[in-house]
């Protein structure tokens, strides 16, 4: 079908404004503004993301708070300095193997 035929067709009918009008709305609708479908998936990926960070650090968080818990005894707080930091008495000896 030609376009000048496809043209006469439409104004012969009578709903090639309407048509137009619809085509229009849909470009507009899908991909121009702030409120477009595509700008929306966009933003809801980026929700995705920034939900899946915080529950990462709210996982962290927790972890950290039963740590602080038991850094509150003595015995704890100073096993942790032993293992982490290398921590000594005076009259000890520190031997660090490290494994490969």
């Amino acid at each position: 079908m030609k376009f000048s035929t496809l043209r006469t067709y439409i104004r012969f009918r009578g709903w090639g404004k309407y048509l137009i009008t619809i085509l229009i709305f849909l470009i507009v609708f899908l991909f121009i503004g702030n409120q477009s479908l595509v700008q929306c998936s966009k933003r809801k990926t980026e929700i995705r993301h920034y939900e899946k960070q915080t529950r990462k650090y709210k996982k962290e968080i927790k972890g950290l708070e039963q740590t602080l818990q038991e850094m509150n005894e003595k015995e704890a707080l100073e096993k942790y300095a032993r293992e982490h930091y290398y921590m000594h008495n005076n009259n000890e000896d520190i031997y660090i193997v490290e494994e490969k």
